[in-house]
């Protein structure tokens, strides 16, 4: 009796763990369903947050500086699933202006399937598809006719888009005639090509892929991970390439672009996660 009593026992509690696993792998999504993830982009300097117009930061090279302007194009999002496969945003909602004197386009929020998601990729700049499309296919935050925008991100001289635009100031560099001791660093270039038989052109068009590390989004129809994203200044001139302000104050489609753009392919590391509720 005894043994039939502990073989019992024993029965009972396999087909409890059995039912508990099979609990376990069971998703607790419905992947038919939408939700939202949020990528917020929080600009820094360094270890300093960035303060335009105020702060006064130092780089690799000794300059002291200030930063009056910072905006940058984040577009093709792709979020990675924890199954491996990923999630494409669509072209057509899948273009962003991150404006530092606006907060609201500091946060980007995604319609996405419910799931869980381990990472995001995306491009900083204009893809050249897009770049070379009809005006109609260009609206919004990609419209060059919108004089309604003093930022400027669209060189009209050149037909391309400024995927990046920072300025400032700086003691180090020698005063224009008004005095002035600006830096413009407005990088872009989409590899388009010209003439017959083209000739390809610059191409700063840099892709970012971010791990989220530990942390898993899960996105549900009641809650909705906010995925922190630092973005720090400080790396286009601290990168690969160590830059100097005073040597280089104005940078733009020009060959020394691609140094800019391959030290801002680094400026963008995954911080951490918090969950808000859906609306």
């Amino acid at each position: 009796m005894k043994t039939n009593k502990i073989f019992n026992i024993l029965l009972i509690s396999f087909a409890s763990l059995s039912i508990s696993c099979h609990k376990e792998v069971q998703p607790e999504f419905d992947p038919s369903k939408r939700g939202f993830i949020l990528l917020e982009f929080d600009n820094v300097v360094g270890t300093r947050d960035l303060e335009l117009n105020r702060g006064v930061y130092r780089n690799a090279a000794g300059e002291d500086f200030t930063v009056t302007q910072l905006l940058y194009y984040v577009s093709n999002i792709r979020l990675k699933k924890a199954d491996g496969t990923e999630y494409v945003v669509p072209q057509d909602s899948s273009y962003f202006l991150v404006r530092e004197h606006v907060p609201d386009t500091h946060v980007i929020r995604l319609s996405v399937p419910q799931g869980d998601y381990i990472g995001v990729s995306f491009i900083l700049g204009v893809d050249s598809l897009r770049s070379t499309m009809d005006i109609s296919r260009r609206q919004g935050v990609l419209n060059p006719t919108d004089m309604t925008r003093e930022e400027g991100m669209y060189w009209t001289w050149n037909s391309g888009y400024i995927f990046l635009r920072l300025e400032g100031t700086s003691p180090q560099i020698a005063p224009d005639p008004a005095g002035n001791r600006r830096f413009r660093y407005h990088i872009g270039g989409f590899g388009g090509g010209f003439g017959n038989p083209p000739v390809r052109t610059i191409n700063n068009i840099k892709k970012i892929e971010l791990s989220f590390k530990r942390d898993v989004a899960k996105v549900r129809s009641k809650s909705t991970p906010q995925m922190h994203i630092i973005a720090d200044v400080l790396k286009v001139f601290n990168g690969p390439n160590t830059i100097s302000l005073a040597q280089n104050p104005t940078v733009m489609f020009s060959p020394f672009s691609v140094n800019v753009a391959n030290n801002y392919q680094h400026m963008f590391e995954y911080h951490h996660m918090h969950t808000v509720a859906s609306r």
